[in-house]
């Protein structure tokens, strides 16, 4: 199978498993959720949905996964609905570290930054 096809329905879920995690979860567990990113296995079965919070607190990490597990039905649901596949993908969640990380980056980058204006003072 063509590795575009894959690209074009890894783009398809992400754009529509957010607009149902806004639109149809009514979980208060997962507000806030941004989907960052999917991959999908080559024969279109399993796919891997990449997500990120802004809450960096560990205990509210782990309720928007379990948030997530728990509306893994309606969401791959209300997906075979939405896309013309022959078989909707099994979803599994997946918190995204690289938005974490360079926020972390940051954070190091802006201290050197401020302990150097201090040296200068």
């Amino acid at each position: 199978m063509p590795k575009y096809r894959v690209g074009r329905v890894s783009q398809e879920i992400q754009k529509e498993v957010s607009d149902i995690i806004m639109k149809r979860v009514r979980d208060p567990r997962v507000d806030g959720v941004t989907i960052t990113g999917v991959e999908v296995t080559g024969d279109l079965q399993q796919a891997q949905v990449y997500y990120s919070t802004l809450d960096e607190d560990k205990d509210a990490i782990k309720d928007t996964q379990l948030g997530l597990e728990k509306a893994t039905g309606l969401i791959r649901k209300e997906l075979g609905s939405r896309l013309s596949l022959h078989k909707t993908p099994e979803l599994t969640f997946a918190r995204d570290e690289s938005i974490a990380y360079g926020n972390r980056i940051d954070t190091l980058l802006n201290q050197i930054r401020d302990e150097d204006q201090n040296l200068d003072s």
